[in-house]
């Protein structure tokens, strides 16, 4: 409370008086239009519609009271504004022009100034940008998400935000949590790139509506459209180490009904092993990926309306010593290798009924069933997990814009798993059959108040959800957005989070080394405060436009389970540590764009990870407390080809102590700074895109990452200390080829 009164006063000071038109953009089925223009006629002032169609441009001053609206293939509109502060345009096809000229570019990413959570959206524009052949490789551009390798062998991967691990932040598919226990591990990498649209970034304590996990901030991956995705998307890719990627979208209308069919596949790179430790550089990985979504009706109309979304995963991989081969020493102590097999059938269900412009009814429903059987060396791990989540979600609109939303939710899932030991030569201690069956009831209540002429948005958050072994639990949240102009945007948000814990889906990395598990406490649910505070300056020009952001965020764990691998470097020890453990995280950030041609960001981004043990302040491992972002963009006007490139700075890290191993096994207290480059070329052919880069230009690498790499089997064989790109330098082609609708 403490701390929300301070947001609040700070907030309340610096409110300044400014009129402004508030309003959203529709076309002629009432479909709420992203990214519409709307300004004042015979000026530059205007601005576009956000995530969710609406607008707000400055009126006072304005030397017109003309106001037009206008969308790519659909005529303008223009309202007189007299005393009016909230305007609807409903704009309506063209359909007396024999030829349309397209122009203009959207920016790559997208922070809206309208929101009350601050959200940088990264757009097709940015995927375009690189190869973007999974979800892990879309974040190239920005500096609030940082994929992180959590199995170097199998090259599994996990997405940060504000220096905490992957399980703290929520993320979600079509506003699905379907990333949950076994779909962690590898479910960021089974998401095609070719199928997403756009991904939204929130940090820190955000909405209640999709459950208490999100603690660090949350990630939601919105796929294509079938209304307005092409008709046909054809993308092939390969890389020098020869790992092919090809994926294929194809659009169709069925009665009332718009469906995309989607498919994916991965076939297998060349066995690579440039630094000669005998571990392959590249795991073998095969995948197979089918989707298919159903849209009817609209959100955002009166009536009924439904989406309805259908995936089948199906993935290998093969990881280990290049002369490993699955059939014959898959589990045996003469060669090392690790196998990862599974499927995963998905499906979601999201079905509405709007009476009104005021009440609103959701349902939303999804689950997922994975089974999966995998080889870590000598360690056997087999895994099902059954996953259901359900919400009932009632919408009120009052006094014209007032929001709330309430409703009920219900989680379940039912993980087993088998770990046992082909041959325990080192006496290891966690073999068992380990069963997690949750079921969480819950309810939230979510109240957004736009006040003082609109200048002040107040999101207010609760949910309480009773866990089946660890009781009830309270989640307050709340957001605060003052708006000094149109531009000019400060954001204050606190709240909490929790959530339980996978231990060995969330954290595969400890089933891969020679390092023994010991579970020494009963874990407990992990708790957090996170609070956080950020700037958002936008400035349009005839030559120059750009945005300034600023943030900060903390997070405060009231219990926190990381693993410690600093206390003995033949053990990893399992426990709720209730003392300080605290992620203080700044980010300064400027993007321009230069005649419409150039485009160049930097982003600064500080972390400092620590905890206090026995009154000592220790950083945590495999944090970078200094990076830097530059990205740099040229597209011609013509859009015949565009040339991208993104530099990223990191500094040191600390590593876990090994100083008790032998000299030959001891590794650096802290990890050197290192630079990576990558850059692509993108020329258009219509109706092809043909594209070639070159991720990590310079050949940066750690080389010979593992730990006893010669004794595989040994006691002291460990994949922890891995803190840098374990393969080097990776040219790619690749071509994407569409039809539009």
């Amino acid at each position: 409370m403490k701390y929300l009164l301070t947001i609040v006063s700070c907030c309340l000071s610096l409110m300044l008086s400014a009129q402004s038109i508030t309003g959203k953009v529709m076309n002629a089925e009432k479909e709420l239009l992203i990214g519409a223009t709307v300004y004042w006629a015979g000026t530059t002032i205007g601005t576009t519609t956000d995530l969710d169609g609406y607008f707000e441009i400055p009126k006072e001053g304005q030397s017109s009271n003309l106001l037009i609206a206008s969308y790519v293939g659909i005529a303008p509109d223009t309202i007189k504004v007299t005393d009016a502060t909230t305007i609807t345009f409903q704009l309506t096809s063209a359909n007396t022009l024999d030829e349309v000229t397209i122009s203009g570019q959207q920016d790559a990413v997208i922070i809206s100034n309208i929101k009350a959570i601050k959200t940088e959206q990264i757009t097709q524009t940015s995927l375009r940008q690189a190869a973007c052949c999974d979800l892990a490789g879309c974040f190239g551009g920005q500096s609030s998400v940082q994929p992180h390798t959590t199995n170097v062998v199998t090259n599994a991967k996990e997405l940060r935000i504000l220096g905490l691990s992957g399980v703290y932040n929520q993320v979600l598919l079509d506003g699905f949590p379907l990333v949950n226990g076994l779909s962690y591990t590898y479910g960021i990498s089974s998401i095609p790139g070719t199928l997403v649209d756009n991904i939204f970034i929130a940090k820190g304590a955000n909405s209640v509506l999709q459950g208490y996990e999100s603690i660090s901030g949350q990630i939601n991956v919105q796929t294509k459209n079938p209304r307005t995705s092409d008709k046909l998307l054809v993308n092939g890719y390969v890389n020098s180490f020869m790992e092919k990627h090809f994926n294929i979208n194809y659009a169709f209308k069925k009665g009332d009904w718009n469906s995309l069919a989607s498919f994916g596949t991965v076939q297998p790179a060349n066995k690579v092993d440039d630094d000669k430790d005998t571990f392959l550089d590249v795991p073998i990985l095969t995948r197979y990926v089918f989707s298919n979504k159903w849209v009817y009706g609209n959100p955002s109309e009166w009536g009924w309306n439904s989406q309805i979304n259908v995936r089948f995963l199906n993935e290998e991989r093969i990881g280990g010593q290049t002369n490993f081969k699955p059939s014959q020493d898959q589990g045996s102590s003469s060669v090392y290798g690790q196998t990862v097999q599974f499927n995963q059938p998905e499906l979601s269900i999201k079905t509405g009924y709007r009476w009104d412009d005021i009440h609103n009814l959701t349902v939303f429903a999804s689950g997922f069933q994975q089974s999966q059987n995998s080889y870590f060396g000598l360690t056997k791990y087999d895994a099902n997990q059954v996953y259901f989540y359900g919400n009932l979600q009632y919408e009120f609109t009052y006094k014209e814009k007032q929001v709330l939303k309430t409703g009920f939710s219900y989680r379940h899932s039912n993980l087993k798993e088998d770990i046992s030991f082909t041959t325990d030569l080192l006496s290891k201690s966690y073999a068992g059959n380990y069963q997690l069956n949750e079921k969480v009831p819950g309810f939230f209540a979510e109240n957004t108040l736009f006040l003082l002429e609109d200048k002040l948005t107040w999101m207010v958050g609760i949910r309480g959800d009773h866990h089946n072994e660890f009781g009830f639990e309270l989640t307050p949240r709340t957001l605060l957005k003052y708006s000094f102009s149109p531009e000019t945007v400060v954001r204050a948000n606190i709240g909490k989070g929790w959530r339980t814990v996978n231990l060995f889906s969330e954290n595969i990395g400890l089933l891969v080394s020679s390092r023994d598990l010991i579970i020494a406490d009963d874990l407990a649910p992990e708790e957090a405060l996170n609070y956080g505070l950020n700037f958002t300056h936008k400035f349009e020009g005839t030559q120059l436009s750009g945005v300034l952001s600023l943030d900060y965020y903390r997070t405060d764990f009231q219990n926190q389970i990381f693993p410690d691998f600093d206390s003995d470097p033949q053990k990893v020890i399992i426990e709720n540590f209730r003392e300080e453990s605290i992620s203080n995280g700044y980010q300064a950030e400027v993007a321009l764009t230069f005649r419409e041609r150039f485009n160049w960001k930097v982003g600064y981004t500080y972390l400092d990870v620590f905890r206090r043990i026995n009154g000592s302040k220790q950083q945590l491992p495999f944090n970078a407390k200094h990076k830097v972002l530059t990205t740099f963009s040229f597209q011609p006007l013509s859009k015949k080809f565009h040339f991208d490139t993104n530099i990223h700075w990191f500094g040191q890290q600390r590593l876990p102590d090994t100083q008790q191993n032998p000299v030959e096994f001891q590794r650096p207290d802290f990890s050197q700074t290192y630079t990576i480059v990558n850059a692509q070329f993108t020329y258009n052919v219509k109706p092809f895109e043909l594209y070639a880069g070159c991720e990590n230009i310079f050949n940066f690498r750690q080389n010979r990452a593992i730990i006893s790499w010669e004794d595989p089997f040994g006691p002291y064989f460990d994949t922890s200390s891995v803190w840098g790109p374990s393969r080097g330098r990776e040219f790619y082609v690749g071509f994407r080829y569409r039809i539009l609708q």
